[in-house]
């Protein structure tokens, strides 16, 4: 049996890399079409369970590197250390994909980028930089990120709303439970903890401030809210079975690929903007439709209107809401879809184009 794990460890060290890489985009792949809602009980139970195993391999790592540097004898002897540093970028790896796909699913990448380019750093350094494994610092910061990712999620679930006052409890949560492990490690490698605490204290707190200073600049998706579904059309009704019958244009194909349709529009005809936004059951909370113009004077986006709306949660297909706009004019527009703190789920985008004939229509049941 030695032999053989002998010759399997050979073989990953190796190819590592192309292992690494295709480990990366198989399984990011796999939860993007598997992970469903961020509520559900199973999904969030591989999450904890994730965590689980990752603080274990994280006390074996700093427990074994800890022994080897009191006894030199002993990390020869141990082929342990190479199989728990890969099961721990393994087992981080995982992590960090679930919370891209989440996160993902409820930002807008224009105004989001910055979190989300975060997560994909950690995302690549964590399949890149495995020496770093070795280091208590990187190992902590990580894990930290990590869990304050889940308890901004995590909690508003529990708690049924978002707001500010949430996201402050969710960041005092990952605090709490971050100086409980890095304890937990100190006790087990006291040398490695005691070079250092200081720097270890240091980068926590900095990414904790960091996560502040985007949340409060809105830059931090809405999660968990998120677009199930949205649209601009010429035309929105209920019919008698509670459905929304919407028409909308027939997009040619290349415009598939842009982020800014056309919208023909005859004078005096009305615009709806709609959105359905999936929330946690027993969520309740108010949405604005912002409808935006932009100003080529300025150079800006001018706001025009804001409509309050409200949504509820645990409709798979979202909780579906709308607005309607008339007196609007030719040039680019925009509609923000956000929470009532500012924090933007989604945004349609579209250019009036004014027409004298009507075009032709689709028929669209939500």
């Amino acid at each position: 049996m030695k032999f053989f794990i002998a010759i399997a460890r050979d073989w990953y060290g190796k190819n590592e890399r192309p292992i690494s890489s295709a480990s990366l985009v198989i399984g990011f792949i796999f939860e993007w079409f598997t992970l469903e809602h961020i509520d559900q009980f199973w999904e969030n139970l591989w999450v904890a369970a994730h965590f689980l195993i990752i603080a274990i391999l994280l006390i074996l790592v700093n427990f074994h590197e800890n022994k080897a540097a009191d006894l030199p004898s002993h990390k020869d002897a141990s082929k342990t250390h190479f199989w728990y540093l890969t099961f721990l970028q393994g087992f981080f790896g995982g992590l960090l994909s679930t919370f891209l796909v989440f996160y993902f699913r409820s930002a807008t990448l224009a105004v989001s980028w910055p979190f989300l380019l975060i997560l994909a750093a950690a995302f690549i350094a964590n399949e890149s930089f495995k020496k770093n494994y070795e280091r208590l610092i990187f190992q902590i910061c990580l894990f930290y990120l990590m869990l304050l990712t889940f308890t901004i999620y995590i909690v508003p679930v529990f708690i049924d709303r978002i707001g500010p006052d949430i996201f402050l409890i969710s960041g005092l949560i990952s605090l709490f439970t971050i100086f409980i492990f890095v304890f937990a490690i100190g006790f087990f490698a006291k040398e490695k903890f005691k070079k250092q605490r200081s720097m270890l204290a240091a980068s926590v707190l900095g990414i904790f401030l960091l996560a502040n200073i985007l949340y409060f600049l809105n830059l931090i998706p809405p999660i968990p809210l998120s677009i199930a579904d949205a649209g601009i059309y010429h035309s929105l009704y209920k019919d008698a079975s509670g459905n929304y019958v919407v028409s909308g244009e027939v997009a040619e194909s290349f415009q598939k690929f842009f982020s800014t349709e056309n919208f023909h529009w005859v004078p005096g005809s009305p615009i709806y903007a709609y959105s359905a936004i999936y929330s946690p059951a027993l969520f309740n909370t108010e949405i604005i439709h912002e409808w935006q113009r932009y100003d080529e004077n300025a150079g800006d986006w001018v706001v025009v209107t804001r409509v309050n709306l409200s949504a509820r949660g645990g409709r798979d297909e979202g909780w579906r809401i709308y607005s309607m706009k008339t007196g609007v004019s030719p040039g680019s527009w925009r509609v923000n879809v956000e929470t009532a703190d500012g924090q933007v789920i989604g945004r349609l985008r579209f250019d009036i184009v004014q027409t004298d004939t009507p075009p032709i229509l689709k028929t669209y049941i939500k």
